[in-house]
């Protein structure tokens, strides 16, 4: 479908594309590391530490582990596939071209991470709480949300298609260019702070209560 004169920008993700990649084990996942160019494939797992860590073209799939610690970690054209992660701790992470494909997180803390081109595909996700980031070039497809925290965070770029979101935060955000209509959004906070997002007409009908309350609007028969 070609797109319209007011459509946002979509998001520009490139695909992650990596070959030659050296086997890597469960030695090699320590905090602190500086990882390029291995596979890690089926790992079970009773917790990751990579905080610290710089992990670049490199695939996880099928990872299990109760918790992984990513938190200050860099992660550039990295896959990971059907994870399967109840905590993921990653503040303050640096992610550049990441896809993250058929995977399962609990509680996802990201708070005050930068995102660059970062795709989530058939993803289940529980909590994400990614306040006060810097996420540009961000797209979900078919996913399902629990909960996505976007408070204080300056978002540019970012898409929903095919996903549900059982509710979504953006309480003092920054928008630009954010296409809410690909996403079933069943509560909204911080709705004040909508500027910059793209909603269709059933949103918008869904929206509108909560739109006059914020506005001070009385609306009666």
């Amino acid at each position: 479908m070609p797109s319209r004169k007011n459509d946002p920008a979509p998001p520009v993700v490139d695909p992650v594309v990596l070959a030659d990649l050296a086997p890597g084990d469960r030695y090699d996942l320590t905090r602190d590391v500086d990882l390029e160019g291995f596979a890690f494939t089926g790992l079970d797992l009773d917790e990751v530490d990579l905080r610290d860590a710089s992990v670049y073209s490199s695939r996880f799939d099928g990872l299990r582990a109760p918790q992984v610690d990513l938190r200050a970690a860099t992660l550039a054209e990295v896959a990971l596939e059907r994870l399967d992660v109840p905590v993921l701790k990653g503040v303050r992470g640096r992610w550049r071209d990441v896809e993250v494909t058929g995977g399962r997180l609990g509680s996802a803390e990201l708070y005050e991470s930068a995102w660059q081109s970062v795709r989530f595909v058939g993803c289940k996700l529980s909590f994400v709480n990614l306040r006060g980031a810097d996420l540009q070039d961000v797209a979900f497809t078919d996913c399902t949300i629990d909960e996505l925290d976007l408070v204080q965070a300056t978002v540019r770029r970012m898409a929903f298609t095919g996903t549900r979101v059982r509710r979504l935060d953006v309480q003092a955000s920054t928008l630009l260019d954010v296409d809410l209509r690909g996403a079933r959004i069943d509560e909204l906070g911080g709705i004040g702070s909508l500027r910059g997002a793209t909603i269709d007409q059933e949103q918008l009908g869904h929206l509108a209560p909560a739109l006059a309350q914020e506005l001070g609007i009385v609306v009666t028969d």
